[in-house]
């Protein structure tokens, strides 16, 4: 498995055209990624996993020196506001780009990629450009690396729910495919698809095409 993974990031960092590996081997590079929605108390579950595995809580390191004071809660929520804040800009920064948006609420920070400007138009696979989109973000979050990470996928109201929630599924596990090849551990994502349900657009032409999504929702791990 880790010869196959290091094979294909090679591919990945050279010119060679991505495509998602075959669905049957899609739990070897999940190994440890959990299949539910980000609440608190999954994220207080899995937060010794994630430490047994490498992964680091948000330290005063990382933090200017003149945030370090104060009642140890204060201080932790300044950290975590800070750390959030320069991973917005970061993302912010590098994805100026048609059918992406990135904003913060609270300490998560949230990134919306329609489906459009990730997969191809008529295929469930990811687009060049959507590779690129990608990569983007797996460089930032590999800096930004104290953090979990919700992928869910949604997709715009259809008649058969059960398709509708395999579709935003599909969506979902072919992103965090992809983003465990590039480099992030499996431990930091929660994948979850939602199919029709919490939609952000009218269901007209244009709003079934921005429903159509993919969110990544980025929380501190403190």
């Amino acid at each position: 498995m880790r010869y196959i993974k290091i094979f294909l990031l090679i591919a990945l960092i050279g010119c060679a055209q991505y495509h998602t590996p075959d669905r049957g081997m899609w739990a070897q590079y999940l190994r440890g990624a959990s299949l539910t929605d980000m609440t608190d108390t999954a994220r207080t579950a899995k937060r010794p996993v994630f430490l047994g595995s490498g992964g680091h809580v948000l330290s005063a390191e990382k933090i200017p020196a003149k945030l370090e004071y104060g009642d140890k809660q204060i201080s932790d929520n300044m950290i975590a506001q800070h750390y959030m804040a320069n991973l917005e800009y970061a993302l912010y920064d590098a994805l100026r780009k048609p059918g992406i948006s990135v904003q913060r609420a609270g300490t998560d920070v949230v990134v919306l990629l329609v489906r459009d400007a990730l997969m191809e138009l008529n295929a469930p696979e990811l687009s060049d450009t959507g590779v690129d989109t990608l990569k983007t973000i797996t460089k930032i979050l590999q800096e930004y690396d104290a953090t979990f990470i919700e992928i869910a996928g949604y997709t715009d109201a259809m008649r058969d729910a059960t398709a509708a929630h395999a579709l935003s599924m599909d969506m979902a596990n072919r992103t965090a495919v992809y983003m465990s090849i590039a480099g992030i551990n499996p431990v930091r994502m929660f994948i979850v698809g939602r199919g029709a349900s919490r939609p952000i657009a009218a269901q007209d032409d244009i709003g079934r095409l921005t429903n159509r999504r993919i969110e990544l929702r980025i929380t501190p791990v403190r």
